[in-house]
């Protein structure tokens, strides 16, 4: 009970910007105060402020432990609220990070639903192909496509797979020729997906060993997928996208699937989130919701 007091004070001062003010709010002296985050700091071994004689600053560490201080007493906050109402509602605001196209035409409108079964919900969502830090940034939850790097402080489940396909519109295949293998390719114009110095190559699974990159000569270069759909149904040259995102166009005929008798790239999609024993039911609502649906969209 005492480290948890020591806890309640320290998260005090800091929201309340001086030991001063916090002394005030707490009805404690400015002393008791100094002395609960002195005990702190030597039970954790690290300085949680920089301190002047008129100001006080966290620390690096000061800021990390804040950061999960905040996520411990909001569970402790929810669970009272449950006890309460004699129910499991969810409620509070989720902050959810996701990469912009797969986000504004999968996962938000999944999300977005929420809201109507749970009114005390509020939903923050950010659309950006940026890898943002969960910890730092104060995401509740992050989508991410493709490979994880490992990390200690982050959880992770998988969603969704998605397909990669190859594709261009008739008149481009009229004029040049269907590819019937990959190194057909090297006869084809392609529109390539470049992140910033770098052209992203086109990866297949081989039947044994590493996969087989392919970069296709190219005179147009994009850093927005949806763009290179488009560029693709101009008749640009062949484009290699995922299969939700041309399906639309694929069944209008705007856009044609070549090399289906390839092997297809799949890329997985993953919930990721801060690592805590206990997982708030905002976030594991949101998790089952995007792993139920998802799927039916990447197909």
């Amino acid at each position: 009970m005492e480290r948890l007091k020591g806890i309640s004070i320290f998260v005090e001062t800091v929201e309340a910007g001086s030991f001063s003010v916090a002394a005030e709010r707490l009805h404690l002296t400015r002393s008791a105060v100094s002395k609960t985050i002195a005990r702190l700091e030597q039970r954790l071994g690290v300085r949680l402020f920089n301190r002047t004689t008129r100001t006080q600053t966290l620390t690096d560490e000061g800021r990390f432990f804040y950061e999960r201080c905040l996520r411990a007493i909001e569970e402790i906050r929810i669970g009272e609220a449950q006890l309460e109402s004699g129910r499991r509602e969810v409620r509070g605001r989720l902050r959810v990070s996701m990469p912009a196209l797969f986000g504004r035409h999968c996962a938000a409108p999944i999300l977005t639903r929420l809201l109507d079964e749970h009114p005390d919900l509020e939903l923050d969502l950010s659309f950006s192909d940026r890898v943002v830090d969960l910890l730092e940034d104060g995401f509740d939850l992050a989508v991410r496509n493709g490979p994880l790097k490992d990390n200690p402080d982050l959880m992770a489940r998988t969603i969704a797979r998605q397909s990669m396909t190859v594709c261009a519109s008739p008149a481009y295949l009229k004029e040049y020729g269907v590819p019937q293998t990959l190194d057909d390719l090297a006869n084809h114009q392609g529109i390539v997906y470049r992140r910033g110095d770098n052209d992203r190559p086109w990866t297949f699974p081989t039947a044994a060993g590493p996969p087989r990159d392919v970069l296709p000569k190219s005179r147009l270069r994009l850093d927005d997928l949806a763009s290179i759909a488009d560029a693709a149904v101009e008749g640009r040259g062949l484009a290699w996208l995922t299969c939700w995102l041309v399906r639309d166009r694929v069944l209008s005929g705007e856009l044609v699937r070549v090399l289906t008798d390839v092997p297809s790239t799949i890329f997985e999609a993953y919930a990721v989130w801060p690592r805590s024993p206990v997982m708030l039911p905002k976030v594991r609502l949101a998790i089952d919701m995007l792993a139920a649906e998802l799927p039916a969209i990447m197909s």
